[in-house]
């Protein structure tokens, strides 16, 4: 059985707490987010809106993310949009390891 591929994407220092960094990785562009807690996750960036748009550019609080567009809340732990509103952004497996940060390879084939 192989093991599971990562793609670097950045040192953790890199990605400053609550603002989120767009990154490439696997041929898809890619926010990443890192929580005051440390916690870093990796989002589709592209809100799920009908008429799309950027979530790098959203405001985090806690484990959300708040879309400036649509003012749509997202949680960064499932990606669901949050009620009144509904619909889902791709989030995908991350890692750190020795202060990189690493996104799963056949999660971004998925999408």
């Amino acid at each position: 059985m192989s093991k599971e591929a990562f793609f670097p994407v950045g040192h953790v220092e890199q990605f400053l707490p609550q603002i989120g960094r767009v990154v490439e990785a696997g041929g898809r562009e890619l926010a990443v987010f890192r929580l005051s807690d440390g916690r870093i996750f990796a989002a589709l960036n592209q809100n799920p809106h009908p008429k799309g748009g950027p979530l790098a550019e959203g405001i985090v609080s806690g484990h959300y993310l708040y879309d400036p567009l649509y003012d749509w809340k997202i949680d960064l732990t499932t990606g669901l949009v949050q009620a009144p509103d509904s619909g889902q952004v791709p989030m995908f497996p991350v890692k750190v390891e020795d202060g990189q940060v690493w996104i799963a390879a056949s999660a971004l084939q998925e999408v």
